[in-house]
C-alpha cells in the first residue's frame, strides 16, 4: 500500500478583497484538526477571486506566504489559483505546487479558459506533472481544462496517478462536472480531487474519485475541509488488471490501430467544427435558440425539402356575444 493523505479546502471566496488570510487560516486549522495531511488543495482563484482586474505578476506576496505556511507544516500546498500578469502583458489562470520545504517546484497555466466568457485570459500550453518522492505521481489541471479529454489524454501517457483538480463553478452546468469527473477517473483509471468554493467561487459540491469511479467524498454546499487517504497501488494495481478486472483502457489506447486525423488540423476531418460559427456569447432572440444559426445548415448534405399540398383551414364557427341574463330586482 502506498497511501498519501490529500485535503481539499472547500470555502468561501471574496470576488473584492484578498482571501489570503483567509486561506492561510484554514490551513491551520486543517493541520490541526487533520495532522496526518500530506497535501491541501484551494479552488479555482481562491486567493484573489474571479476579477482579473487583480492580477498580479509572479512572484509575489501572496505566494511567499504560501511557501511560508507550507514550511511551516511541512505541507505539500496548491493554493488554488491566480491571475498571473506576465512580462508581455497577458493573464494566465495559473497555479503553483509548493512542496514541504516551501519551495515551487512548478507552476501550471489553466489551457481552456473558459470562452466566451472568460475574455482576455490567455491560454497556457505547458502541461504540468510532478513527482511526490517516493509517493506517486501527480498532475495538474484547472476546472474547464477536464471538459477536454485530451488534457487528462496527456497527463495520464507521462503516468500521472493523481489528478489535481481546482474549479470556479457558480453556475448550473455543476451537476455535469460532476459527471464528468467520475467517467474521467474511470477513463484514465487516476484518482481525481476537483474542489469547487463558495460564493464568488463557487457553488461548492467538491468531489474525490478513485479509480472506479466510486466516490469517496462530495461536499455540501458549505463549507468544508475533507482529508481523504488515497492508495496508489490501487492505481497500478487497476491499470495491469482492469477495472475490477474488466477494462485495461490505458493499455487498449496504447495498442491502439488507429490514429486519429481529426488531431491533424490540415486534414479536412474537422471540417464540420469549421461551421460552427465563432466562439462568442449567445445573443437573444435568435431563431435557432442559444446556438444562433440554424444546426440544419451545418450539415454536409441538408436534408431533402418535400414540399407539402396546402390545406386549407377550417372555417371558424361565428361567435355570438352571450347576453347577459336579466336579473330580478327584490322589493322590499
Amino acid at each position: 500500500m502506498t497511501p498519501f493523505a490529500i485535503a481539499g479546502i472547500q470555502m468561501h471566496v471574496s470576488a473584492l478583497q484578498s482571501n489570503v488570510e483567509a486561506m492561510l487560516q484554514r490551513v491551520d486549522i486543517l493541520m490541526a484538526r487533520f495532522p496526518w495531511t500530506q497535501m491541501a488543495l484551494f479552488s479555482e482563484l481562491s486567493p484573489f477571486g474571479p476579477l482579473n482586474k487583480f492580477a498580479q505578476p509572479f512572484p509575489n506576496a501572496a505566494l511567499e506566504q504560501f511557501q511560508q505556511k507550507a514550511r511551516q507544516h511541512r505541507l505539500w500546498l496548491i493554493p488554488g489559483s491566480m491571475f498571473e500578469q506576465t512580462e508581455d502583458g497577458r493573464i494566465l489562470n495559473t497555479s503553483v505546487v509548493i512542496n514541504p520545504d516551501g519551495e515551487i517546484v512548478t507552476k501550471y497555466s489553466k489551457m481552456f479558459p473558459f470562452r466566451p466568457y472568460e475574455e482576455g485570459i490567455a491560454a497556457g500550453t505547458e502541461f504540468c506533472v510532478f513527482d511526490v518522492p517516493n509517493v506517486g505521481r501527480f498532475g495538474l489541471s484547472i476546472c474547464y481544462d477536464i471538459w477536454f479529454p485530451e488534457t487528462t489524454r496527456q497527463l495520464t501517457s507521462q503516468g500521472v496517478e493523481v489528478l489535481l483538480h481546482p474549479v470556479l463553478t457558480g453556475t448550473t452546468d455543476r451537476d455535469a462536472e460532476l459527471a464528468i469527473a467520475r467517467a474521467t477517473a474511470a477513463q484514465f483509471q487516476c484518482y481525481v480531487f476537483d474542489v469547487n468554493g463558495l460564493s464568488a467561487g463557487g457553488v461548492g459540491r467538491s468531489l474525490v474519485v478513485d479509480p472506479s469511479a466510486t466516490v469517496l467524498h462530495q461536499s455540501g454546499g458549505q463549507e468544508d475541509i475533507f482529508p481523504i487517504e488515497v492508495d496508489l497501488d490501487q492505481v497500478r494495481r487497476q491499470r495491469e488488471t482492469g477495472m475490477k478486472g474488466l477494462g485495461q483502457v490505458l493499455k487498449s489506447f496504447r495498442d491502439r490501430s488507429v490514429d486519429f486525423s481529426v488531431y491533424d488540423r490540415s486534414s479536412g476531418t474537422d471540417s464540420y467544427l469549421q461551421k460552427l460559427g465563432p466562439l462568442q456569447t449567445p445573443g437573444q432572440g435568435s431563431p435557432a435558440g442559444l446556438h444562433g444559426a440554424d444546426p440544419r445548415s451545418m450539415l454536409a448534405t441538408p436534408p431533402t425539402h418535400v414540399p407539402m399540398t396546402p390545406v386549407a383551414a377550417p372555417a371558424q364557427p361565428e361567435i355570438v356575444p352571450a347576453v347577459p341574463p336579466k336579473v330580478a330586482h327584490r322589493v322590499e
